[in-house]
């Protein structure tokens, strides 16, 4: 693996050299990540002059969920100048020589950059972009088969739920029971605040839980996702609770499932994030929903669970073989509740059966 994060740098370090720059400072911890396979609390990367250094202000964690640092890299446990390490790291840069400095301008607060022109003036600072995010987009079969045991965690997690009683309970207890489980079966933990929206809220994007008590007749829709050395998926389903789901609420499942399967036929290599949004989002402007939708139909899934491409109206871009995506229409009626459907899957050739399908849970309206 050492090979693997080896080229990871490699690839950055001709990006920022191209750009006529002599090092640059990795700061965001996604990145740092993604570069040096582990990214201790505070750590920042600095590459270019004679070696790649992990700069950290306490030594790394040996804790496997948190991955362990890179064996090629020397990671170098030094005081945090102000506090901070990467005003540390910048210091070193100066003193081996470098005289300019690629930092993620995207990732660094204002009194951070400061404070990194402060201790090296004369360096010259510049911007490396979201370099190392567009090289993260595309995922090596490895970091698959992370987001494959995630999912396969989450599937899990959630048919357990499923199997027991419902009614009476609130949804803040039923998403701390799912996250309980998410631990149980070897997630590191969520991959981020689980949903679990019950009558009214359901279908909602992003719902907090409440104390609000499933009832019979409710739509339950849960939003949770499993994150598994450090790769995050999501899954989204929607149920009914009872014995048999009212006439509208069968007609808008049925509706937004048609939109994310046409979400889903559309991922292919090649394929418009654009194009991939308006296959799912026409099925339910047809209907009459066009004032009822989510911003975007998806987005990719990585060491972050909200990750580049996005899968929006505006959006620039075409989709690449091995890119993990989320596809999740929903559509939420204020007063009434909604539906919301959400499948992490990667991008695949035809050749190769076209997008592999990572979140399993069935798709059918089951009454619980």
């Amino acid at each position: 693996m050492s090979e693997v994060y080896a080229n990871r740098r490699s690839r950055l370090r001709d990006h920022f050299n191209a750009a006529g720059t002599a090092a640059a400072l990795v700061t965001r911890p996604a990145n740092v990540r993604y570069l040096a396979a582990a990214a201790p609390h505070g750590a920042v990367l600095l590459l270019g002059g004679s070696e790649d250094l992990l700069v950290c202000a306490v030594p790394p964690d040996d804790r496997p969920f948190e991955g362990r640092p890179d064996e090629a890299l020397r990671v170098q446990v030094l005081p945090a100048r102000g506090g901070d390490t990467a005003v540390t790291a910048a210091d070193l840069a100066r003193s081996q020589g470098a005289d300019s400095l690629a930092v993620e301008e995207h990732h660094l607060t204002v009194a951070r950059h400061r404070a990194i022109a402060a201790v090296a003036p004369a360096l010259r600072l510049a911007d490396v972009g979201r370099a190392v995010e567009q090289l993260r987009v595309v995922k090596d079969e490895e970091e698959i088969s992370c987001l494959r045991i995630g999912a396969e965690i989450a599937d899990q997690a959630l048919g357990e739920l499923l199997e027991s009683i419902l009614v009476g309970r609130t949804e803040r207890h039923l998403a701390l029971e799912l996250e309980r489980r998410l631990v149980d079966h070897g997630a590191d933990g969520p991959a981020f605040p689980t949903s679990v929206a019950t009558g009214p809220n359901s279908g909602r994007r992003g719902h907090r839980p409440t104390d609000r008590r499933v009832e019979e007749g409710d739509f339950l829709s849960v939003c949770l996702g499993a994150t598994y050395r450090g790769y995050r998926c999501e899954i989204g389903r929607t149920f009914v609770i009872g014995t048999s789901p009212a006439d509208w609420q069968i007609q808008l499942y049925d509706l937004v499932f048609s939109a994310q399967r046409a979400g889903r036929e559309a991922l292919a290599p090649g394929a418009a994030y654009r194009d991939v949004d308006r296959a799912a989002r026409h099925v339910l402007d047809s209907a009459g929903y066009a004032e009822a939708l989510p911003p975007l139909t998806g987005h990719g899934v990585g060491l972050e669970i909200d990750e580049d491409p996005q899968l929006s109206p505006a959006a620039m871009g075409k989709l690449d073989a091995c890119v993990p995506v989320t596809v999740e229409p929903g559509v939420h009626l204020p007063g009434r509740g909604g539906v919301r459907i959400d499948d992490t899957l990667v991008v695949r050739p035809e050749a190769d059966g076209g997008p592999e399908l990572l979140t399993i849970t069935t798709k059918e309206l089951l009454a619980l």
